[in-house]
């Protein structure tokens, strides 16, 4: 069965099971990588996969807030390799899976990657969402059809033009990679509710997707 495939039934199981609750285990590690929900805002329910384009890590979560959920990731390293195939040192496929477990309509999903909790990432640090490289995307979202990548001065990914209610599952498709891979790193996560005036993230949203390119 092919990966999409796998990911498509998941999502519809998780739609319907998402009311259903459930204890989390945290760490959850797949094939070297492990997955962690510490800073709170969210629960990480299970990890699996090998981190290839045909056998993506796929990570499913349960958003509930208050805080925005920030996943860390630990293990990438040379010994860990390339499995995408780009031209970076490291790199892997995500498919990450996200439940609403809160009480809003998610209009926007953000993510962001960083090395550190109070800093972005810059060019120089070489940790991305496959700069320079096509493998992988365009990325995609099963809830989102629209996706604006951020290279600088940050290095984000913004899925819009779609809606995800309280209860229901939203898949991504992405890939991250590094050219000096450090562990831990960060990969910040925004489920927003547009409303007519934006909220302070949501500008600084706007400012970097002028500077974005729009994938088809």
């Amino acid at each position: 069965m092919h990966a999409w495939v796998r990911v498509s039934l998941l999502v519809c199981t998780l739609a319907v099971a998402a009311h259903s609750g459930g204890a989390a285990a945290a760490p959850l590690s797949s094939s070297g990588i492990t997955f962690s929900d510490e800073l709170g805002g969210f629960t990480v329910v299970s990890a699996a996969g090998s981190g290839t384009l045909a056998d993506p890590f796929v990570v499913v979560e349960e958003i509930t807030g208050p805080q925005e959920p920030v996943l860390t990731i630990r293990g990438l390293s040379a010994a860990f390799g390339n499995r995408v195939g780009s031209h970076h040192l490291t790199g892997f496929a995500l498919t990450k899976i996200v439940i609403n477990k809160t009480t809003d309509d998610w209009n926007l999903f953000e993510m962001e990657l960083r090395e550190t909790l109070a800093h972005e990432s810059p060019y120089g640090d070489g940790l991305s969402f496959g700069q320079g490289s096509t493998v992988g995307h365009p990325f995609t979202s099963g809830k989102f059809p629209t996706v604006i990548e951020t290279d600088e001065p940050s290095d984000s990914v913004a899925f819009r033009d779609g809606t995800v209610h309280p209860g229901e599952a939203a898949s991504f498709n992405l890939i991250i990679t590094d050219t000096s891979p450090v562990s831990p790193f960060l990969l910040l996560q925004q489920p927003t509710r547009i409303v007519a005036s934006l909220p302070g993230p949501m500008l600084a949203l706007a400012a970097r997707s002028a500077r974005s390119r729009q994938l088809p």
